[in-house]
């Protein structure tokens, strides 16, 4: 019977390590309900209870919130606004390089 408490004791510490050291990790956006030094009392001063408080109540698992949905870039409308910027910027620069090879045209004679 020792055993067994001695294997659930290890088993609550290494629940208890993983459940801090995912709520040190977990960015401020992903928590929910108390700020994080809050939620890092609450995993260790109730050693097994507070580990599954943080990983029901207290971490937000919306997959939204983890990564922005991904866009083709051609379906991107700032994508497409700057490809438009640059087009304007080429066709500036080749104008201005046109008027300064006319006005060293206009030198030369």
């Amino acid at each position: 019977m020792v055993r067994v408490y001695i294997g659930l004791g290890v088993a609550v510490v290494f629940f208890t390590i993983y459940s801090l050291i995912d709520c040190l990790m977990t960015d401020e956006s992903r928590i929910r309900a108390v700020p994080k030094p809050v939620w890092a009392l609450i995993i260790v001063l109730i050693a097994p209870i507070g580990g599954i408080l943080w990983f029901t109540i207290g971490k937000n698992r919306d997959a939204r919130s983890e990564s922005p949905r991904q866009v083709a870039p051609d379906d991107d409308p700032s994508f497409l606004r700057r490809l438009a910027n640059d087009e304007e910027q080429r066709e500036r620069i080749r104008k201005l390089e046109q008027e300064l090879a006319e006005l060293d045209d206009d030198s030369k004679d």
